[in-house]
């Protein structure tokens, strides 16, 4: 199994530094390489990749803003020299944060937790096929709670909501508190949740109104709309434009 890997980042060393690293790993396989995130979105357009080793501060268009208006993400390994963005960075469910100057070492480990979460989804997306000549009502989802493994049922779930490293899993008012990020959720559940707010994901099955920023749920639970997702109100109520 090899990944097929884009490189985008403004400084010609670091392409240089990966490039000769992923010589020494069999499963990487560098696709292209792209000095600017808008020269990476004409690329994506025309070929897919599996990894996308991103640099943050780039001209026009930095690698987050470039992340975020991605519709189909590949696996993403940020390489900055500023920690600052780590935070943000993992909120937008990249599978691991280098540091310039980083080492063959760290970067094996990156790359090595790359091609795990690579093999995962490509489980679960078997999975999922399986799933869909199922009944809804059956759907599970595994959640590690502590140092168990808790199947629940996905339509039992009412929003989950992000708490730094750790999402609270809502469920009849009380919650379950696993080690994963919202955006690892996000790519797992069905059409069903949508995200309505940086760190909440909220099941349509649940909503009982819509009053100003918030979303009032049949249980009387309130969850905040964020302000550049005020067009989910549109498809919580099936609008149209």
């Amino acid at each position: 199994m090899s990944l097929r890997c884009l490189i985008v980042d403004d400084e010609p060393l670091a392409h240089g530094v990966i490039t000769e690293y992923a010589k020494d790993i069999p499963f990487i396989t560098i696709a292209g390489h792209c000095y600017r995130a808008t020269e990476a979105l004409d690329f994506l357009s025309k070929q897919q990749v599996d990894l996308i080793f991103l640099d943050i501060r780039m001209p026009k268009l930095n690698g987050l803003d470039f992340l975020r208006a991605l519709q189909h993400k590949p696996l993403v390994i940020i390489t900055s020299a500023y920690e600052e963005y780590a935070l943000e960075s993992f909120d937008l469910a990249v599978c691991d944060y280098l540091l310039k100057p980083f080492r063959l070492d760290r970067f094996l480990k990156a790359v090595n937790r790359a091609l795990e979460l690579y093999q995962f989804k490509k489980q679960n997306h078997a999975v999922a096929d399986i799933e869909k000549i199922t009944q809804k009502s059956e759907a599970r989802i595994s959640i590690k709670v502590d140092k168990k493994h808790i199947l629940l049922n996905i339509e039992e779930i009412q929003f989950l909501e992000s708490l730094g490293n750790y999402v609270k899993v809502w469920k009849d008012k009380e919650f379950l508190l696993t080690p994963r990020t919202l955006g690892s959720f996000e790519e797992q559940l069905p059409s069903g949740f949508i995200r309505i707010h940086k760190s909440f994901i909220l099941n349509k099955k649940y909503v009982n109104y819509l009053e100003g920023n918030t979303i009032v749920l049949k249980n009387g639970e309130e969850v905040p709309i964020g302000k550049n997702f005020k067009c989910i109100i549109k498809q919580l109520l099936n609008m149209e434009d």
